[in-house]
């Protein structure tokens, strides 16, 4: 049998169903008699049928997909976040539709915040049943007044979830991190280890991720030794920032006992320069991360990191998404984990007692 030929309608003939019932089928939904079920799975198995997600949003005016805005696809943070998003929404029975702006890192476009509003349009077009943004535009310590005003306009006609941290007057759920104390929990272990002239590396100038880590930093530092501005090296957040920044450190012969790198690509970025001039982490140079990235367990040698609980912050974001959308059955939304200190290889804590 053609399946472009074959309607649900059909189906329920077939089946000899009402058209509800066999709605109930394709939604797995309950309350529907078990031979009924069977006999109506098995013509849509030998069929093939597949149903329209255009037609289903025009009877239930929802398509079952969310979408999401991330700005660098390629970044090892967001990749992971969004595969966690996605296995959470799945569970739900949504899909995702995913607009990769390339408004972030090194290879970014040009005019990016033209690049996000023309996503946001996009989207509505697209009938999706929410937005969850992650990264770009909205995480510049002053966001671009136009994107808010997009960002807005598309708030008014969908539920629009953020992750990021609140920026006032936006008028959007957000899902914040604890940036500033993430910072402050890797750079007072470091201390704790007996190291004091600690510098902090990565992350772009104007940045609110930047800026409230390198305020964890700054605090912790101006309470328990010395803080100096010339120990702050700021770039972005890849590993050939952490690679050049810790170039200069070297070229400059100011080289720290250890560094809290802004994330786990920058201080992998650190630890390959340090071997190309012949040192080494952690003997030389210790370094903890703000910000654990995957497979920092199998790095040479193994990072020192923050866990920050991706797996919550997605489950997190899309329950708080599919709540606002009037989603039916979604469970509590759970409470955020605090971060985790993760002790490893790179920040030398046994081998800095040896020493002294």
């Amino acid at each position: 049998m053609d399946k472009k030929q074959l309607t649900i309608k059909e189906i329920a003939s077939m089946a000899g169903v009402s058209v509800s019932t066999v709605s109930r089928v394709l939604n797995n939904k309950a309350h529907v008699n078990p031979a009924k079920r069977k006999k109506i799975q098995a013509i849509i198995d030998q069929s093939g049928f597949q149903p329209s997600m255009i037609a289903r949003g025009m009877v239930y005016q929802r398509t079952n997909t969310l979408g999401v805005v991330v700005s660098d696809i390629t970044n090892p943070y967001f990749t992971a976040l969004v595969s966690n998003i996605e296995a959470v929404a799945e569970d739900f029975g949504f899909s995702l539709l995913l607009f990769n702006t390339m408004t972030a890192g090194h290879t970014h476009q040009k005019d990016t915040v033209q690049i996000e509003i023309t996503a946001f349009r996009n989207l509505q077009e697209k009938k999706v049943d929410g937005v969850l943004i992650l990264g770009g535009e909205i995480d510049q310590a002053t966001p671009d007044p136009h994107y808010i005003t997009a960002l807005e306009q598309m708030a008014h006609h969908l539920p629009v979830v953020i992750v990021a941290q609140p920026v006032k007057g936006v008028d959007c759920e957000f899902v914040p991190r604890y940036q500033q104390m993430s910072a402050e929990m890797i750079t007072e272990h470091l201390l704790a280890s007996g190291y004091k002239n600690i510098a902090f590396l990565g992350g772009q100038p104007d940045i609110t991720i930047t800026n409230e880590r390198l305020s964890g930093y700054r605090k912790m530092m101006t309470t328990y030794a010395d803080y100096s501005a010339k120990n702050v090296l700021l770039s972005d957040y890849y590993v050939e920032d952490g690679y050049q920044g810790m170039r200069h450190f070297i070229d400059t012969q100011q080289v720290p006992e250890a560094i809290v790198a802004i994330n786990d690509q920058v201080a992998l970025g650190a630890i390959r320069a340090l071997n190309d001039h012949q040192l080494s982490c952690p003997d030389d140079v210790a370094i903890g991360s703000c910000d654990a990235f995957p497979n920092g367990n199998y790095f040479t040698p193994r990072l020192t990191t923050i866990d920050h609980h991706n797996e919550d912050l997605a489950n997190i974001a899309v329950n708080k998404l599919l709540t606002a959308t009037g989603q039916e059955k979604i469970p509590p939304i759970p409470t955020p984990a605090l971060p985790t200190l993760i002790i490893r290889e790179s920040s030398g804590h046994p081998l800095k007692k040896k020493k002294e």
